[in-house]
């Protein structure tokens, strides 16, 4: 499906909105097929609308639109219920308020009208995203002729803020993406990623850190953290107030984590079996041998718990069993439901990806951010627009947010392989539907005990979807898995540290009992969940204790005779730029 340009029609839209006279007799028209956006994104996709919904849709419009305009001549302010149009500047400024007000009204029609086409649920839920993408672009505080803020700001400083925006938006087109954070303010290894560590080995794919002790005794078993391969691994190590290494580190841990490589054209043919070989098998291998422990407690973030999870599956088939537990935030193995990420997935788009990248090539990490970022444009793209742009404001510091600029490539075969197999075809979660390192995949033989965690609000990885895992492993032995549900979304939600003491998560260690052809229902999980405030964090710290054996003293060197010391954490691999 070809989706129309937002900013082409965006322009188009508000030079429109110039003339308050045209408004009346522009707007009468919107509701035809022919004079909106929806209708080349309908065409596209063979949908039609139910007439009688779109006549309804229709006159309520305009009689909504007919007591605007007569509010407007008569004096009276909108009252507009929207944080972008929160200040005196659109509260005070009659033409101002009036135009949030009409974008609104345009706003819920169009939204409106998504639900009286008739096409399948994924047609449906394709256009209903092009549509807000649409809708968010059109938006009167995007543009410096309708932002009354902006134009105060311009008057206010005498054309400074407009000097200032073009200078940001320069140096912003020079770097590839929009500034979120104050980029200078961070910097990987000197106020990210800081926990004391060493790189004791490392091959094309990855290094792997060991991060030295910080208690007098740690338990036995280590920690290795598989973080995702889709960015760099500091989500988990940003500054020492919320990082989740940090954290484990100090409750008893030795952790190892893979620091994966931002791919070049070096590894343009590198495949998903080289990444659970070469990368997630390796790095159990030497975590294994480093610690003298033949079982680990494994980790598992995003993408991250769909490979640590395939090679556990694959080191099973071959007779291995190297987990004492397994922990997956936020990770999909059944991908029945990606949430909004499903607009991207169809058999026409992957092959599309499959023609250009397949047999080698990149996925760039800047591509893959913007899609990211499209999937909230208001917090993430036209939010800084408007401030960074057409107010000439600095982004402030956010150390989530300077992550969130820091891409990372993926090799085209591997991408590919994700994208068709787990997302496509959903074949991770059907035993024997893949084979991988030349052993067939089969979840349920991972032989570990699980803690699952789900953030409410996650948009790529819904929560119900990560509770799914909790009816692929350990089948027949319900009281193997735990799952947490903690507040806010997909990145925040993980990184809640108990420093902060901030939101609140979901705890239910009384789910019903599964037989074969009764699955775990995520909502009856729900339905009898107990809300506690503050971070999860120890709950999963208490989970790592039970399950990493007696508590011993830490060894004074990291590595052993074979993997010795190559440079200081977080290494280098994590500080190349996309």
């Amino acid at each position: 499906m070809n989706v129309p340009d937002p900013q082409a029609i965006a322009n188009a839209w508000m030079s429109q909105m110039s003339d308050p006279a045209q408004w009346q007799s522009w707007f009468s028209k919107l509701p035809a097929p022919d004079a909106n956006p929806l209708a080349a994104i309908m065409q596209d996709a063979g949908a039609t609308v139910q007439p009688q919904a779109m006549e309804k849709l229709k006159n309520q419009y305009l009689e909504d639109f007919g007591a605007l305009w007569q509010d407007f001549l008569a004096g009276k302010t909108p009252a507009l219920q929207d944080r972008r149009f929160s200040s005196p500047a659109w509260q005070g400024n009659p033409m101002s308020s009036f135009n949030a007000a009409s974008y609104l009204l345009n706003a819920k029609f169009l939204t409106a009208m998504v639900d009286t086409v008739e096409t399948s649920r994924h047609q449906k839920q394709k256009i209903r995203f092009a549509v807000q993408q649409i809708v968010d672009a059109m938006s009167p505080a995007n543009f410096l002729a309708t932002n009354p803020e902006a134009q105060e700001k311009l008057i206010e400083t005498k054309g400074e803020s407009l000097t200032k925006g073009l200078a940001n938006m320069l140096a912003d087109m020079n770097k590839g993406h929009i500034s979120l954070s104050d980029e200078r303010a961070f910097e990987v290894g000197r106020n990210l990623a800081t926990t004391p560590g060493t790189v004791i080995h490392e091959n094309p794919l990855f290094q792997l850190i060991q991060y030295t002790p910080a208690t007098a005794t740690v338990h036995q078993r280590p920690l290795l953290m598989v973080p995702p391969c889709i960015n760099k691994f500091y989500i988990l190590d940003l500054q020492p107030e919320n990082s989740l290494v940090r954290y484990a580190v100090e409750q008893g841990n030795t952790v190892f984590m893979i620091s994966w490589v931002n791919a070049d054209k070096s590894l343009e043919a590198t495949t998903w079996d080289d990444y659970i070989e070469k990368g997630v098998i390796e790095a159990i291998r030497v975590t294994r041998e480093v610690s003298g422990q033949d079982k680990l407690n494994l980790f598992g973030f995003c993408i991250g718990g769909t490979l640590v999870s395939t090679a556990l599956s694959v080191l099973a088939a071959r007779g291995d069993n190297p987990a004492a537990s397994l922990t997956l935030l936020t990770s999909l193995l059944d991908f029945s439901d990606t949430g909004v990420l499903d607009v991207f997935i169809d058999e026409t788009q992957v092959s599309m990806r499959e023609q250009q990248i397949k047999e080698g090539g990149l996925m760039l990490g800047r591509d893959l951010a913007s899609t990211f970022s499209s999937l909230r444009p208001n917090d993430l793209v036209w939010n800084y627009v408007q401030s960074n742009y057409l107010k000439g404001n600095e982004p402030p510091p956010f150390d989530l947010l300077y992550w969130n600029s820091d891409s990372t490539n993926l090799p085209g075969p591997m991408f590919c392989y994700y994208l068709r197999n787990m997302y496509l075809e959903n074949r991770l979660r059907e035993p024997g539907k893949l084979t991988v390192g030349g052993a067939t995949v089969d979840l349920s033989t991972i032989d570990a005990p699980v803690f699952v965690y789900g953030s409410r609000e996650d948009h790529i990885v819904p929560w119900t979807s990560a509770f799914g895992s909790m009816n692929l492993l350990n089948p027949g032995k319900p009281k193997a898995n735990r799952f947490v549900l903690g507040a806010s979304g997909h990145i925040a939600g993980v990184i809640n540290s108990p420093v902060k003491n901030k939101r609140s998560y979901w705890i239910n260690d009384k789910p019903a009992g599964r037989a074969a052809a009764k699955p775990l229902d995520p909502e009856a999980w729900m339905a009898g969940a107990t809300e506690t405030p503050g971070s999860w964090w120890p709950q999963w710290a208490a989970f790592l204790a039970e399950h990493g054996g007696k508590d011993v003293k830490p060894k004074a060197m990291p590595g052993n005779a074979t993997y010795q010391a190559i440079e200081a954490a977080p290494g280098r691999y994590v500080k190349v730029k996309g």
